[in-house]
């Protein structure tokens, strides 16, 4: 008898070394569905998907796909089956073609050598179906991220797949691409794919959701329809109690004059940028992709060369040619990218920390006091509650939203004046990103200058006391929060001449 259920899986458990990732939990999915998998950093998520896809091996309950039960799966096997999954971060090879990634592993062959004209015109064929306007020929290193994640269903359509696993698949994309990216996924959905859908951005699931799926620290919750549930009994189940304040922004009174930036040009992206930071305040830079926010914040960390302008810190003209001036003067960043530019994944947490802190945890002779390292590691861990079984776990295998508190610890133990976040709330969950919001409340109650670049902008809204907007490389208006709507903030975003309240 044929299943109701794509997929199954039953009283699932996992195990790792100091960890117990998953205990007994179950999922399915149906076809012609999206069913929503959600829950806090650390939830279990990514574990569950993983043995879905067979990256993991099970260690104890039942796997059923299409009613049959399976066993000794890995990811060619489970390709077989018809399971796809795109993860967060693209695995997409950036000097080959759209149909070349498309067909990657499967390539058409004729002759012994690549067959690129079949290829071209099969790829031309799914990506047709999806209604998409790329051509199989052009370089993926040449789309941006939004047409890459198209390219990744293609590809995931031309194995068959059935079931489609998207993790966090709108991290990175403007309203919309999002748009484009739901539009797709409910044409799936009529032709009877079933759809596994992760993202901490739970307003999304409004548009697509039909079911969804709750775990906590490894458990499973519950399964509802999203039609008989709302986001704040959600959020409920997931964090295992209420969050009554979603942007706990705290007022304190300005401080003096900190930081002075004045017709900063750095690159096209930095024209003529200009604004004040004072102690005690939270600076949010807003503005549409490309706009330049990223850019700004890199020049002042020296991670961008800064083409003419002035800095200024407490009175003191800087000099920032790279980031190890930024960091002596005071001014500390957790980037965008936390993989590539806050971390290095194939260490520990406390070796993440300590190579921040290099200058205070060593001696004279470049020895590093091992006492010191642990309890700066042991400060960040505990301040931010970053789940992990010791000091000494890889980071790489921690889940996002602990790899970016990862990222904010190490600086939470220098002298830092300054402490810019670009995009720290980016694919980690609400309890998460409430405790991101603590700590800049914290370090603005301490006098610390705060700078954040979001691309949410209740975000921006919820925890700024000034809003800088930015199009095209400049900054088209400033506005206090008291004056801040989405409204304005969008025609700002949009506009080309100066503006300011």
């Amino acid at each position: 008898m044929q299943s109701e259920y794509l997929v199954e899986l039953s009283n699932i458990s996992k195990e790792f070394p100091g960890v117990k990732a998953l205990d007994s939990v179950s999922f399915d999915l149906k076809a012609g569905e999206v069913h929503a998998l959600l829950g806090e950093n650390g939830a279990g998520k990514s574990t569950l998907m993983k043995i879905m896809s067979g990256v993991y091996e099970l260690d104890s309950g039942d796997f059923f796909v299409n009613g049959d039960r399976v066993t000794d799966i890995d990811p060619r096997k489970a390709q077989e089956l018809g399971i796809a999954i795109i993860h967060q971060e693209l695995n997409m090879c950036a000097h080959l073609t759209v149909a070349e990634n498309i067909f990657l592993g499967r390539e058409k062959i004729k002759g012994g050598m690549l067959d690129q004209k079949a290829m071209n015109e099969a790829a031309d064929i799914i990506l047709k179906e999806l209604k998409l306007s790329l051509s199989p020929q052009t370089v993926v290193g040449n789309l941006p991220v939004s047409s890459q994640q198209m390219v990744e269903i293609a590809k995931a359509l031309s194995t068959d797949a059935k079931v489609i696993i998207m993790d966090e698949p709108t991290s990175a994309l403007t309203s919309k691409e999002i748009d484009e990216l739901f539009r797709i996924i409910n044409d799936l959905k009529k032709r009877g794919h079933g759809i596994v859908y992760i993202s901490h951005r739970l307003e999304e699931l409004t548009h697509i959701v039909d079911r969804v799926t709750i775990l906590r620290d490894g458990r499973y919750i519950k399964t509802l329809n999203f039609a008989d549930t709302n986001l704040p009994e959600i959020i409920s189940m997931m964090v295992g109690h209420e969050i009554n304040e979603k942007f706990p922004r705290v007022r304190c009174e300005r401080g003096e004059k900190l930081l002075e930036v004045k017709h900063l040009n750095a690159g096209p992206l930095v024209r003529d940028v200009s604004f004040e930071l004072y102690k005690g305040e939270i600076i949010g830079f807003a503005g549409l992709m490309g706009a330049g926010r990223t850019e700004v914040v890199k020049a002042l960390f020296g991670a961008n060369r800064i083409e003419s302008g002035e800095v200024t810190l407490e009175g003191r003209r800087l000099s920032i040619r790279s980031p190890i001036n930024a960091i002596v003067a005071g001014i500390a960043c957790a980037p965008e990218d936390r993989k590539r530019e806050g971390l290095c994944v194939n260490l520990h947490i406390r070796e993440n920390v300590g190579l921040a802190n290099l200058d205070s945890i060593c001696g004279p002779l470049g020895v590093i006091n091992g006492k010191k390292e642990r309890e700066l590691t042991a400060r960040a861990i505990n301040e931010l509650k970053i789940k992990t079984p010791s000091q000494v776990q890889s980071v790489k295998n921690l889940s996002g939203g602990n790899q970016q508190k990862v990222v904010v610890g190490k600086w939470l133990v220098r002298d830092a004046k300054v402490v810019i976040f670009d995009e720290p709330t980016r694919g980690i969950d609400v309890a998460a990103k409430v405790e991101i919001y603590n700590l800049m409340n914290r370090l603005k109650e301490q006098g610390i200058g705060v700078i954040f670049v979001s691309s949410e902008m209740p975000e921006v809204l919820g925890m700024s006391d000034k809003i800088i907007v930015m199009c095209n490389g400049r900054i088209t208006g400033t506005l206090p929060v008291e004056d801040a709507t989405q409204d304005k903030i969008l025609t700002l975003a949009t506009r080309y001449e100066t503006y300011s309240a």
